[in-house]
């Protein structure tokens, strides 16, 4: 694996200025002879004079070539020849060795927002299932050198991340499970899969800031059933929550009943008011009281 090496460029100004002073020097040293030569004739020294200014102005040229500019968190690999010099990140106006390649790398913050993919929960039922990364190139050598294309890296591994922690959870639990699952434990789940990118995408170099679901849901084959278990359970939940404020509430009762000596109440009296009082207070609708005009018995 390649590491990164830091390297420093020079301040491109001062040798802007450098080489503007030179090419005026070159161009009044090519401009002299060719005036001398077209008045006086052929001079040999007039004439070596020209070529060696000609010579100049050419390498001015390959030097002119050796300026670029970086901006704030834009990193430059540098290469000779195919041979790694290393990596600057010297922001402005710079200027290198004019034969060596810059390829520039952003280590700037990117969003990766996956399309959604159908895939099996670890109980084999359909979902949908779409993810949210932001990343950062780290290390550029091993970003532009250990991997053909380290953006398309990033959205392969984490599509191949996506789908094995899919596989890992189910989509629910019930109530009372404790189980981790995709749909009621989003952080723990979020977690698992920044751990599992950040460790596949440390190859190119690459650090995960955050990764998240963005999409989850049920496949459309199976949406609608679904739908009807989910209804069901909080149907009986709530059924479950209902008839245990009612039992309450009749514990409640006959404890203040008994407490203030209001009324003395035989075991068959009570097993009326409790079946009525639970009528009453699970009932789905408003109670419609009958009212005894005679004796209970």
């Amino acid at each position: 694996m390649t590491k990164e090496r830091s390297v420093s460029t020079i301040n491109g100004w001062p040798v802007l200025f450098i080489l503007l002073a030179v090419f005026l020097a070159d161009a009044y040293a090519i401009f002299l002879p060719i005036r001398k030569l077209a008045t006086g004739g052929p001079d040999a020294g007039w004439i070596t004079m020209l070529v060696l200014a000609s010579l100049g102005f050419v390498v001015w040229i390959i030097l002119m070539c050796g300026f670029f500019t970086l901006q704030p968190n834009i990193s430059a690999v540098l290469l000779l020849f195919g041979k790694y010099k290393g990596t600057t990140k010297d922001e402005g106006f710079r200027w290198a060795n004019p034969f060596l390649t810059k390829k520039k790398v952003s280590l700037r913050a990117h969003n990766l927002n996956g399309e959604k993919l159908k895939v099996n929960d670890r109980n084999g039922n359909p979902i949908e299932i779409a993810l949210v990364v932001v990343w950062r190139v780290a290390d550029t050598a091993e970003a532009v050198f250990d991997v053909e294309d380290y953006v398309a890296y990033v959205s392969i591994q984490s599509e191949s991340a996506l789908r094995h922690l899919a596989t890992k959870y189910p989509y629910d639990t019930g109530e009372h499970d404790n189980e981790l699952s995709l749909r009621g434990s989003i952080d723990e789940v979020s977690n698992d899969l920044q751990e599992e990118l950040a460790e596949r995408l440390s190859k190119a170099g690459v650090i995960v800031d955050e990764a998240r679901l963005s999409h989850l849901a049920y496949a459309q084959e199976i949406a609608g059933a679904m739908l009807q278990r989910q209804q069901a359970e909080a149907i009986v939940a709530a059924r479950r929550r209902i008839v245990d404020g009612a039992v309450g509430m009749v514990e409640m009762a006959l404890e203040k009943l008994e407490e203030h000596d209001t009324v003395k109440l035989d075991d068959e009296r009570k097993a009326t008011m409790v079946s009525n009082l639970l009528v009453v207070l699970c009932g789905e609708k408003a109670a419609h009281p009958v009212v005894n005009a005679g004796s209970l018995y």
